[in-house]
């Protein structure tokens, strides 16, 4: 598994943005798949996962009903569309592998990380 985040970037407030990860390693269809990110000072913190089949999604409670997480599997590839970006939300953001297809909320239960894309928010 080799992880390929891109698509951050500097966006206003209120707007959108849609972040992709793409597994070059073609080997994440069948496990489950997380989003994290960590603001300037802050621990990494769980954003949004979803297992293989999506059957089971969660996101943190700061971005719940504003992003979205979907993966195309054929593509080996999960996305992270933002909407009505707040300054909060400014950090780097991460997507990461889990070995095993329930979705979980540390960063110990995720084994690959990608290398991050850099989202800012002004307000």
């Amino acid at each position: 598994v080799q992880l390929v985040e891109s698509g951050g970037g500097l966006v206003q407030a209120g707007g959108s943005l849609r972040l992709s990860c793409a597994d070059t390693g073609r080997t994440f269809s069948r496990y489950a798949m997380g989003w994290f990110r960590q603001g300037p000072g802050k621990e990494r913190e769980f954003v949004a996962g979803m297992s293989w089949s999506g059957g089971s999604i969660k996101y943190a409670a700061s971005v719940k009903g504003r992003f979205t997480i979907s993966r195309d599997n054929a593509k080996n590839t999960v996305y992270l569309q933002m909407n009505s970006l707040k300054a909060e939300d400014t950090a780097v953001y991460y997507c990461a592998f889990r070995p095993h297809n329930i979705v979980e909320v540390t960063t110990q239960a995720y084994s690959v990380w990608g290398q991050g894309t850099q989202v800012t928010v002004s307000s």
